[in-house]
């Protein structure tokens, strides 16, 4: 199985001071790899590089194959990022707010293939149809989540999914995050939750001074010995 993302030795460094010292990890299809650290560990620097929006001063990052500082909008293409807040129109209903980004996308998607994108992203029929505005966040994400689907991205970024959900609302988002990946989708997530990261993820990578020094997978620990392990990245 090739991989469809690798970061090797990635750096990059922010007026003089380093961001990523060395950053490698790789991620097969249908993997989901939680990437944790705490504010400021370079998270959302490692996602900004990944999607070609910054260039590495050193290091190498591939996607599906492809040198992302070569050609990061071909790189792009096999990539869908979903952000902590995800922005959709608030006077357009689940349903529409599909049809229009995935209109921009170039992809024609009847509403038979619309609907069912939703309800695979956990969101409820009763929703789809309603305006956006009256959604929560964890439906907004879904509806997010709904539009990467769509793109058929073989890459998935997510950057702290579940943040500021209630425990239903995050369940049900780890949940369709879980049917994304048995659909043979890569995703890297960022986050603090510690707790749905056992749930969700297959490896569990702590990020700590620009590097990852320690990677477990979370399903063979309990959720006391998940924690003491991202403790202990952090004592001298």
């Amino acid at each position: 199985m090739d991989h469809v993302l690798v970061l090797d030795s990635v750096k990059r460094q922010f007026n003089g001071r380093p961001a990523l010292t060395g950053l490698s990890l790789s991620l097969r299809s249908g993997e989901v790899f939680a990437l944790l650290g705490p504010n400021g560990a370079g998270k959302t620097t490692a996602l900004n590089l990944i999607l070609g929006f910054m260039i590495a001063d050193a290091g190498k990052i591939h996607v599906c194959g492809e040198d992302v500082s070569a050609d990061p909008a071909k790189s792009r293409r096999n990539i869908a990022y979903l952000p902590e807040q995800v922005a959709i129109y608030p006077e357009l209903s689940g349903v529409e707010n599909l049809r229009y980004f995935t209109l921009l996308a170039s992809l024609d998607l009847h509403e038979a293939d619309l609907r069912p994108l939703l309800k695979n992203a956990g969101l409820a029929d009763e929703a789809h149809d309603r305006l956006a505005r009256t959604y929560s966040k964890g439906m907004r994400q879904k509806v997010g989540l709904a539009i990467a689907m769509a793109r058929r991205a073989r890459l998935l970024l997510m950057d702290e999914p579940t943040s500021g959900l209630d425990p239903s609302a995050a369940a049900e988002l780890s949940n369709a995050i879980r049917a994304a990946a048995n659909q043979g989708v890569a995703v890297l997530m960022t986050t603090h939750d510690l707790y749905r990261i056992k749930e969700v993820a297959d490896r569990v990578g702590v990020l700590n001074a620009g590097s990852i020094t320690g990677e477990v997978d979370p399903r063979f620990m309990d959720h006391v010995a998940l924690e003491q392990f991202y403790v202990k990245q952090f004592v001298q």
